[in-house]
C-alpha cells in the first residue's frame, strides 16, 4: 500500500490533523515528550493510501532520544519505495519556529524524489485577529506547495486531497535545496521568517497577557493547585451519574440472564465470576474517562506547558527537571506512556530519576482500588456549602501523597548518588493558548477508557476465572475457609495480619501483580462467593460490613500509592531503561516501603481510633 509521511515540530496542530484525515484518534499534546511512536492510518478520502504519523521534531539533528527515533525513522522511511510522498505541517502562526525543520525537509526529500506538500496550520487563528499570510509567496520561496489549513476546524481538509491525489506517483520536480547544507539551510529560514511571517503583535500580546497571570509567582502557583484540585474533584462528581448507569445496566442484564441457567455451576460462575467480579470492574471505566477528558483539556489548551515550567523550580530541588513533569503527569493516566516520554529528557541522569519517580504516580490502575475503599471508608458528606466533597478530597489526597512520595525519593537518591552525567540546559516551548477541540479529546478519552478495559480485560478474566475455580471447589463453595483459595490465603494471611487484613485481602494483594485494577476483581469474585448473588456491585457494602478498621483501610490506600505492582510496567521500564537490575530493585524496594508505610499508618490510626 502507498504511503505518505505526516511530520512537522510540536505543537504544529500535525497529531489533530491526523486524527482529521484518518479519522483516528492519536494522542494530541502541546508539548514535547507525548507522541513517541509511529501512528498510521489509512485516509478517509484516500483508503488506498496510508498515512504515517511521525513524532514530532524540531529539527533534522535530534538533540534528545525521542528526536533521533524520529530522525531515524524518516530517514528510513525516505528510502522506501512505497513511500510516495510527504506532507510538512508548519505552525502558521509560528513560522520562525518551523521554518528550519521544513527546509530540511524539502531537501531531504528533493534528493530521494519525493514530493513534499507544506501544510500551514492555524490559518484560522491568524483570521480571527485579521492577520494575513502570503502562502504563494512562501510556496514560491519553499520551492514546495503551500497550503493554508485549520486541523482544528478542518479547513483546507479538501486542498489536501486534491494535492495528495495530484503528487500520487509523480517523483519530486527540482532540486533547488538538494545540495544545501544546514547553516545554509538555517540561515535562509531566518530570512524566510522574517519576509513571510503574519505582521502585528496581536497574537503576542493576548499570550503575554495570559502568561502574566498563569505564571505569576503567586497567582500562577494558586492557579495551579486550584486547577489540579478541580482535575481531581470532577474523577467524582462528573463520572457519578455514568457509573451510575453502568451499575444500572449490569443489574439488569444480570436479573435476565443469571435465572435463565438451569446448571448450577454455571450459573454460579456468572453469577459471582462474571457479574460479581468483572462487574465490580467495569463500574470504575467512566472515572478513567473523566479523568482523561479533563487531561485532555488541559493538554490541547497550551496550559500544560505552563505547568510544567512553573513545575521546573521545586522539580530542580529533587533532582529532577521541569520536562519531568510531562512524563510524570502521563503517569497519571498510565506508566507505560509516561515511562516512554520520558525519552523527552535531554540528561541521562535526570531521565533516570523520572523513571524512579512514574511508578509512584497515581496512574488509572489505581482509580478503582482507590475508589472501593474511599467509598468504603470516606463518608459522602460535603463541606463549605457543597464546593467540598469529602471523598474528593480523599481522592486529591492519595493522589497528592503519591506524587509527594515520588519527589521524596528522587530527592533522596539524588542526593545520595553521584552525577556521572553532565546536565543539559532546560528548555521548553510555550504553545500559544487555544480554545481545545473537545472533539477529538472526547474520542481520546474513549478509546482511552476502552484500551483500559481490553488491555486489562483478559487478565481480569483469567484472575478472575482462577479465584472463582479456587475458591468454589472442592466443596462447590460451600465453605469459602475450606476451598483451596481459602488454604492458599491462609498461608499469606500472617503477612498481612499485622495490618489488620485477613486472608481475603492478602489474595487479592498478590494477585494485584498481574494489574493493580485485579484487586477489585478479585475482592468481587471472593465476596460474590460468599452469597451475594443479586447484588451487582457488593464491595462496598461486604467491606463496610465486616467490620475491617479505618486503619486497614488507610493502609490499603498507602500501600497501593506506594507498591509497584504492574508487570507490564516492570516489563517497560527494564526495557527503556535497559536494566533489569534497577527494576528488580525498584520493585522489591517499592514494596518493602509500601509494606512499612501501611503499617506505620494502621498504627497511628489505632492510637486515635482505639
Amino acid at each position: 500500500m502507498p504511503r505518505t509521511l505526516l511530520v512537522g515540530s510540536p505543537n504544529s496542530g500535525k497529531s489533530l490533523l491526523f486524527n482529521r484525515l484518518t479519522g483516528l484518534s492519536q494522542k494530541v499534546a502541546n508539548f514535547p515528550g507525548i507522541t513517541v511512536d509511529v501512528g498510521t492510518g489509512p485516509l478517509q478520502a484516500m483508503p488506498e493510501m496510508r498515512l504515517v504519523d511521525f513524532p514530532g521534531t524540531y529539527s533534522l539533528q535530534p538533540i534528545s532520544a525521542e528526536e533521533q527515533v524520529a530522525v531515524d525513522q524518516f530517514e528510513r522511511a525516505l528510502a522506501d519505495p512505497d513511500v510516495e510522498q510527504v506532507l510538512c505541517v508548519v505552525d502558521a502562526t509560528r513560522l520562525e519556529k518551523s521554518l528550519y525543520f521544513t527546509l530540511q525537509v524539502i531537501r531531504d526529500c528533493q534528493r530521494n524524489g519525493k514530493p513534499v506538500t507544506v501544510l500551514a496550520n492555524m490559518i484560522d487563528v491568524l483570521d480571527r485577529h485579521g492577520l494575513a499570510f502570503d502562502a504563494d509567496g512562501l510556496a514560491a520561496a519553499l520551492h514546495a506547495p503551500v497550503l493554508p489549513i485549520s486541523a482544528r476546524t478542518g479547513r483546507g481538509v479538501d486542498a489536501i486531497v486534491r494535492q495528495l491525489r495530484a503528487n500520487a506517483g509523480a517523483p519530486a520536480v527540482g532540486r533547488e535545496l538538494a545540495d544545501s547544507p544546514d547553516v545554509i539551510l538555517r540561515g535562509t529560514a531566518h530570512q524566510l521568517a522574517q519576509r513571510f511571517s503574519p505582521r502585528g503583535d496581536v497574537l503576542v500580546k493576548t499570550q503575554t497577557a495570559l502568561d502574566s497571570f498563569f505564571l505569576h509567582s503567586v497567582a500562577g502557583g494558586v492557579a495551579f493547585f486550584v486547577i489540579m484540585y478541580l482535575l481531581f474533584q470532577s474523577i467524582f462528581t462528573w463520572s457519578a451519574p455514568m457509573m451510575d448507569a453502568v451499575e444500572g445496566i449490569l443489574g439488569w442484564l444480570a436479573s435476565l440472564v443469571v435465572p435463565l441457567i438451569g446448571n448450577d455451576i454455571a450459573r454460579d460462575f456468572t453469577a459471582d465470576a462474571l457479574f460479581s467480579g468483572i462487574g465490580a470492574f467495569l463500574v470504575f471505566v467512566p472515572q478513567i474517562f473523566v479523568l482523561t477528558f479533563v487531561i485532555g483539556l488541559l493538554e490541547d489548551s497550551g496550559y500544560m506547558a505552563r505547568a510544567a515550567l512553573i513545575c521546573h523550580k521545586p522539580l530542580r530541588v529533587f533532582g529532577l527537571t521541569g520536562k519531568s513533569f510531562i512524563p510524570m503527569l502521563s503517569g497519571v493516566a498510565c506508566a507505560i506512556p509516561g515511562i516512554y516520554a520520558a525519552r523527552a529528557i535531554d540528561s541521562p541522569r535526570k531521565r533516570l530519576l523520572t523513571y524512579m519517580a512514574i511508578p509512584l504516580m497515581p496512574c488509572s490502575a489505581r482509580l478503582p482500588v482507590y475508589t472501593l475503599l474511599i467509598a468504603a471508608f470516606i463518608p459522602q458528606g460535603t463541606a463549605l456549602g457543597g464546593l467540598v466533597g469529602w471523598q474528593g478530597l480523599a481522592m486529591f489526597s492519595v493522589y497528592f501523597f503519591g506524587m509527594l512520595c515520588a519527589l521524596i525519593v528522587t530527592g533522596l537518591v539524588s542526593r545520595a548518588s553521584e552525577d556521572h552525567y553532565s546536565d543539559l540546559p532546560f528548555v521548553l516551548e510555550l504553545p500559544p493558548y487555544r480554545v481545545p477541540g473537545v472533539m477529538p479529546i472526547m474520542r481520546n478519552s474513549w478509546n482511552r477508557a476502552k484500551h483500559f478495559v481490553t488491555k486489562a480485560g483478559k487478565i481480569i478474566f483469567a484472575v478472575t476465572v482462577g479465584i472463582w475455580i479456587l475458591g468454589y471447589f472442592p466443596n462447590y463453595g460451600a465453605d469459602l475457609g475450606e476451598s483451596w483459595l481459602g488454604q492458599l490465603g491462609h498461608v499469606v494471611e500472617p503477612l498481612f495480619a499485622p495490618i489488620g487484613l485477613d486472608w481475603r485481602y492478602g489474595v487479592a494483594i498478590f494477585t494485584s501483580f498481574l494489574a493493580r485494577e485485579v484487586f477489585v476483581g478479585t475482592l468481587g469474585t471472593i465476596f460474590g462467593i460468599e452469597g451475594a448473588d443479586e447484588d451487582m456491585v457488593p464491595l462496598v457494602d461486604h467491606i463496610q460490613a465486616s467490620g475491617l478498621p479505618i486503619g486497614s483501610g488507610l493502609a490499603l490506600l498507602v500501600f497501593f500509592a506506594i507498591a509497584l505492582m504492574c508487570v507490564s510496567t516492570l516489563a517497560i521500564l527494564a526495557r527503556e531503561s535497559r536494566s533489569v537490575s534497577l527494576t528488580l530493585k525498584m520493585a522489591g524496594g517499592y514494596f518493602l516501603l509500601a509494606y512499612l508505610a501501611a503499617l506505620g499508618v494502621y498504627n497511628l490510626a489505632a492510637l486515635f481510633t482505639g
